[in-house]
């Protein structure tokens, strides 16, 4: 049995060497998590970013794309089947395979594509998965609304502490061997700061903005009357686009975007030593010759705006367009009524942590006040959940308004304010008042 086993050796040696020498395959898994007309932006974002990961070689069975896909023959698009990224841009929608439409697009669903749990999306989208092994590079690309400790994700939302259990699991089953994540949503800083991304796993992340802050969206285009991108992306997948990606590394690319985004603050999170990679290594290294895009591209950091500020600037914009009194009267009404909605918001975030604290008003005060980090994710994530799914009038997924306003739950579960206080205040707020 001992000669067998020695017999054997060297073929084990072999195999092991060849297996650890293999050259990574690269993957990619992008999201857009949003829907509707206003947000435009996102699935643009996604789309374009899809168009760079294909340019630079990684095949499109080595790509895993979610987005509801409702802008491209929307009734509003003005150029049915087209999406553009940037004025007077290229079409990027052409050529995009999407695996996940519509309610596929889903937190959970986009979690069992990271651990590569293939029987749990059958009968789903494409069905496909991360099939990445130990020494493989993953590029993951989100995109969408967030808030502490979470980001929108469709119709639900997608948790810091659930993707940060997602991450640790890929590592412990050896689901990649580096991995890179770009995130473009309000505070998304706070989905990985407090040590939510160990610095051991071989994991790097950027941010469009740091945990307390909103992105900013950016190209207002007149004749689709919405926004084409967003600051952030933006400006990263320009400078993927004009770079030859196999001499440029991460942390160049990041210094570049950072620098160039001043209307949030940029962040890295992870194991920052990766920065000394090439981008290649993650967003596709072509082998062939091709022209890198020297086009003039307009400053987008030229008529940003926050987030939470684009339904607004859109309606602003289609009443100032209007071509009849009766259309501009109709656009008005809309604007109104969003004015009202945003109102009727605070209200309700002010009326919950009243009634959490037993409406003591010092107490309030400080808590629309002050900005605390997020740790005590065991209090803050059923608490969201319990709004989201018990005061449906808030529309509190879709309103990134409202989302503007879940610091405060994080202040409430910092303060150690018990959790049934705080449900009991948004069943109160429910029933005595039209708030939800």
């Amino acid at each position: 049995m001992v000669r067998k086993l020695l017999a054997l050796l060297p073929l084990i040696v072999a195999v092991y060497a060849r297996s650890v020498n293999e050259e990574p395959k690269h993957w990619a898994v992008i999201v857009a998590g949003s829907n509707g007309w206003y947000n435009y932006r996102h699935q643009a974002d996604a789309c374009h970013a899809y168009q760079i990961v294909r340019k630079n070689g990684i095949p499109e069975e080595r790509i895993i794309t979610m987005m509801y896909d409702d802008i491209a023959y929307n009734e509003e698009n003005p150029t049915p089947g087209k999406i553009i990224n940037r004025p007077d841009g290229p079409d990027v929608y052409e050529g995009v395979k999407i695996d996940y439409r519509k309610e596929e697009v889903d937190p959970k669903n986009f979690l069992k594509v990271l651990s590569g749990d293939k029987e749990g999306m059958v009968g789903i989208g494409s069905g496909r998965v991360l099939e990445s092994g130990p020494n493989d590079h993953v590029f993951v690309n989100f995109v969408d609304h967030g808030a502490p400790g979470l980001i929108a994700f469709g119709s639900k939302f997608l948790h810091a502490s659930d993707l940060h259990h997602t991450i640790l699991k890929m590592h412990k089953d050896k689901r990649y061997g580096k991995m890179v994540i770009y995130v473009e949503a309000c505070e998304s800083g706070s989905m990985f700061t407090n040590n939510l991304l160990p610095k051991d796993i071989n994991v790097f992340a950027t941010t469009a903005a740091n945990p307390h802050e909103s992105s900013y969206a950016c190209y207002m285009d007149k004749v689709r009357k919405t926004f084409l991108g967003d600051v952030y992306s933006v400006r990263w997948m320009e400078d993927s686009d004009r770079e030859d990606l196999s001499t440029e590394t991460l942390t160049k690319q990041f210094e570049i975007v950072r620098r160039e985004t001043n209307t949030s603050h940029v962040m890295e999170y992870g194991n920052l030593t990766m920065g000394d990679m090439d981008v290649a290594e993650f967003q596709g290294k072509n082998t062939q010759m091709h022209i890198f895009d020297k086009m003039p591209i307009p400053n987008p950091n030229v008529d940003a705006v926050p987030s939470e500020d684009v339904e607004m600037n859109i309606l602003q914009l289609k009443v100032t367009q209007a071509k009849t009194e009766s259309e501009r009267g109709l656009e008005k009404q809309k604007l109104e009524h969003l004015k009202n909605t945003r109102r009727r918001t605070e209200e309700t975030f002010k009326h919950i942590v009243a009634l959490s604290v037993n409406n003591n008003k010092d107490i309030v005060y400080d808590i629309m006040m002050e900005r605390r980090p997020l740790l005590s994710h065991d209090c803050y994530k059923p608490i969201t959940e319990y709004l989201r799914t018990n005061c449906p009038g808030l529309n509190l997924v879709q309103n990134d308004y409202a989302l503007r306003h879940l610091y405060t739950f994080v202040n409430l579960c910092e303060r150690r304010t018990p959790q049934e206080a705080i449900m009991g205040a948004i069943d109160k707020t429910a029933e005595d008042t039209d708030l939800c």
